[in-house]
């Protein structure tokens, strides 16, 4: 039998290499961006044309190579940094592996021009599928300018696993980020389609977070510094009130290295236990500078990955250092041991401009001296009806049903709920019609009275009601996003969402990560009900909003930015599709929330739509919406 063992081929090699190296043009732009700044520019170019698939160019005014070195550079392993086994735990560079030219070389069409300062002519060298095709004198500025062209030309199952532009320009704005973070002291730009993204100039870090971030960030920073014998930190946090749903505002850096490492974050994250919920996680841009004898940075392919020595050390250190700004910033849970629970939603700050005070009406005619017949065909049995007008009052009190869920995505046009809205029984094998008929005061043979519509809200978060076994308890929060979510998904697939008109359009300006990303849903947007159009850089104006929202002051704004992070969070922690994530977040950022009051006719109303819903038991997160418990499970409580 002869051997079969062979050695592969060079370009069958580096075409491996690529997978490993070049997964999409982001990955690509990491590379040569980390190139140019090692060759030490402060000025760095990123052109880019169909997120990176047709053309990636970089430019900067670095040290530029000699002939040989610019040949050189594209071989497999050539490097500059490294050149015994002891170099491998002692890197500051980006670079060192010498694989990113040679992988990006073989999955495409290359165009290098480069020039030291002390030459009088740069050299051009030109590459496709990692064959040389020319290389000859050029005059060109100093520095390097690197254009890859048709990434996975030669690749096409490559190229189909690509995702639409949009995706693959959020990923690459991702990179770019990254490492304009990490160097604040360099100027950067980025142009996409001949439209420029990004001018950062060279900055000290926190002005550098907020070119990127917007103008908002200023207030929302705490700086954090620490300096001890294991590790330098330095950086900056966001304060709890900013926290957001998704994780993708949240940067370390060790020895200016981007790495993703889920130990230190969950430092971070204990830092701030007291001050968010679970599913809130705070901004944070943090530096670490260590000992690279005391680090192993060659771990994984891509170089987000550190090993470290003594990370336990490391870990006490971060906790500690954050927890301390954020106290030394006054950032602290307050607790009111001494506030009664039973007035919280009156005395709540986004409720004082709600409240009515009650008002006065009067009989001018009234006669004491008249006997009670009189009176009854008057228009009043007593001078004052004070009560029936008040905070209570279902018909004139700022609670009305025909204005919709306040604060909330209630929907204003819906009728007011009949007197069998409040009465359902829970039955999984039952369709709503049929429990309808076997409420008190609803079935052909039923010797019951129709029970008053009367309902009781518990802590201004469950709805409590009776049932003809015992009592019902609904979850507001969960039950409206139950029926909002039902309703979104209805629009989303008819693409019939109604609109209503704002007064005043409302403009948002996005990260443009977040603005990429809405671009590459505004279609489905526009489905769910906004009246939403591109207005200039990283910027959109909302003209109308879903109808569904009613006619509540909500703020446009807001309820955008929301729906955004909340589809982000959606696809990252669920993996849904597209049009499901975007309901999701929808309904949620849109719904009642816990500690909202409503009056009499708003709960029967929500418990209408509620069963009026395919699903009404389970909330879209999968919990339940609605609890009995029996009358015999009550008296049990009691021992009878």
């Amino acid at each position: 039998m002869s051997d079969i063992i062979q050695l592969l081929p060079e370009s069958v090699a580096n075409q491996i290499a690529a997978g490993e190296v070049v997964q999409r043009p982001a990955s690509a732009v990491k590379e040569l961006m980390e190139n140019a700044i090692d060759a030490g520019a402060n000025k760095i170019q990123l052109i880019l044309k169909d997120a990176g698939k047709v053309l990636i160019q970089v430019i900067d005014n670095g040290c530029g190579m000699s002939v040989s070195d610019a040949r050189m550079s594209f071989e497999r392993h050539a490097t500059s940094k490294v050149r015994k086994a002891e170099d491998l735990f002692a890197i500051r560079t980006m670079g060192f592996r010498g694989e990113a030219m040679a992988s990006i070389a073989a999955i495409a069409q290359v165009e290098m021009k480069t020039r030291r300062y002390e030459d009088e002519l740069g050299t051009l060298i030109e590459i496709e599928g990692a064959t040389i095709t020319k290389q000859e004198p050029v005059a060109t500025p100093q520095g390097t300018s690197i254009c890859i062209k048709n990434l996975f030309f030669n690749t096409p199952a490559r190229r189909n696993f690509l995702k639409s532009n949009p995706a693959e320009m959020r990923h690459i704005i991702d990179e770019f980020q990254r490492v304009s973070l990490a160097n604040p002291a360099i100027s950067f730009s980025l142009h996409h389609d001949g439209m420029e993204i990004f001018r950062l100039p060279s900055s000290a870090l926190k002005q550098r977070i907020v070119h990127l971030f917007g103008n908002n960030y200023n207030e929302r920073l705490i700086p954090v510094e620490e300096d001890t014998t294991i590790i330098n930190l330095k950086g900056f946090i966001g304060k709890p009130q900013f926290a957001k749903k998704t994780r993708g505002e949240q940067f370390f850096f060790v020895n200016n290295r981007f790495i993703r490492d889920n130990y230190l974050n969950h430092a971070i994250n204990k830092a701030y236990e007291d001050l968010l919920s679970d599913d809130n996680f705070p901004f944070y841009v943090l530096f670490i500078d260590i000992d690279p004898a005391k680090i192993d940075v060659n771990v994984h392919p891509t170089k987000t990955e550190i090993k470290y020595l003594d990370e336990k050390s490391i870990y006490a250190i971060i906790h500690s250092a954050v927890k301390r700004s954020l106290g030394r910033f006054n950032i602290s849970p307050t607790i009111d041991f001494d506030q009664e629970t039973a007035f919280s939603g009156m005395i709540s700050p986004k409720n004082l401009d709600e409240i009515i005070p009650p008002s006065i009406s009067f009989n001018p005619d009234f006669n004491p001296f008249a006997d009670e017949k009189s009176t009854e065909k008057g228009s009043g049995s007593s001078g004052f009806r004070g009560s029936e007008t008040g905070f209570g009052s279902s018909e004139t009190g700022f609670r009305s049903a025909e204005t919709g869920f306040r604060n909330s995505g209630g929907s204003g046009h819906q009728p007011v709920a009949k007197n069998w809205g409040s009465l359902y029984e829970i039955s999984k094998d039952k369709p709503a019609e049929q429990v309808k008929m076997e409420l008190p005061g609803n079935g052909p043979d039923d010797k019951y009275a129709p029970l008053q519509k009367q309902l009781m809200q518990l802590h201004n978060k469950y709805i409590i009601s009776q049932i003809k076994s015992g009592l019902m308890l609904i979850d507001q929060q969960a039950a409206h996003e139950r029926i909002l979510y039902e309703r979104f998904s209805i629009n989303l697939e008819d693409r019939k969402g109604a609109s209503q008109q704002s007064l005043f359009p409302q403009t948002v300006t996005l990260s443009p990560n977040d603005y990429e990303l809405a671009k590459s849903l505004l279609d489905d947007i526009k489905s769910l009900g906004f009246e939403v159009r591109e207005f200039g850089k990283n910027t959109l104006v909302i003209e109308g909003i879903p109808v569904d929202l009613g006619s509540n002051q909500i703020n446009e704004t807001q309820l955008f930015e929301h729906l955004i992070e909340g589809f982000k969070n959606s696809q990252q922690e669920l993996k849904l599709d597209k049009r499901d994530a975007l309901a999701r977040s929808m309904a949620k950022n849109s719904a009642i929330k816990s500690g909202v009051v409503l009056g009499q006719q708003e709960m029967n109303m929500l418990i209408e739509q509620l069963f009026a819903c395919k699903a009404p038991n389970f909330s879209i997160s999968g919990r339940p919406v609605i609890q009995t418990m029996s009358l015999t499970e009550i008296d049990r409580k009691f021992d009878k």
